[in-house]
């Protein structure tokens, strides 16, 4: 299956803050991603997450994530807030709630191929008893 995806990652950069922090946190999550500093914030563009995927598998935290994929949609995108700190030091953590002082990483991710199920349930896939449930395992 090919996958085709445009992933826009913008994130505030205060006054208190270093952009080059703010550019890393965003690399160490999206590593495809080249972020660039533009008025106050920093962007980033990505056509994979399959770093991302890896980092949720690794934390165990599919079924969060399905959540906030599936909580986001729109159509054909889906869009989810990271928190900064703990992008900066390669973790993935949801940004719930009242966003962070400092703001948060806010990821939109476009599905062009195949649908948004089918990405989330390649890059997610729904668990059982907390292991990753394959379409394979359905046959």
């Amino acid at each position: 299956m090919i996958y085709s995806i445009d992933v826009q990652v913008t994130a505030p950069v205060t006054d208190t803050e270093i952009a080059d922090r703010v550019a890393t946190a965003i690399a160490n999550i999206f590593p495809g991603a080249e972020p660039e500093q533009q008025h106050g914030e920093v962007v980033a563009e990505a056509h994979s997450l399959d770093h991302f995927s890896e980092l949720l598998h690794r934390q165990e935290i599919l079924d969060t994530a399905r959540g906030e994929f599936f909580g986001n949609r729109r159509g054909d995108t889906f869009s989810f807030d990271l928190k900064k700190q703990a992008a900066f030091e390669g973790v993935v953590n949801f940004a719930v709630g009242n966003p962070d002082e400092l703001g948060d990483i806010h990821v939109r991710v476009r599905v062009e191929q195949p649908s948004v199920e089918e990405f989330v349930d390649h890059i997610a896939p729904p668990t059982e008893e907390g292991k990753p449930v394959t379409q394979d395992d359905f046959e």
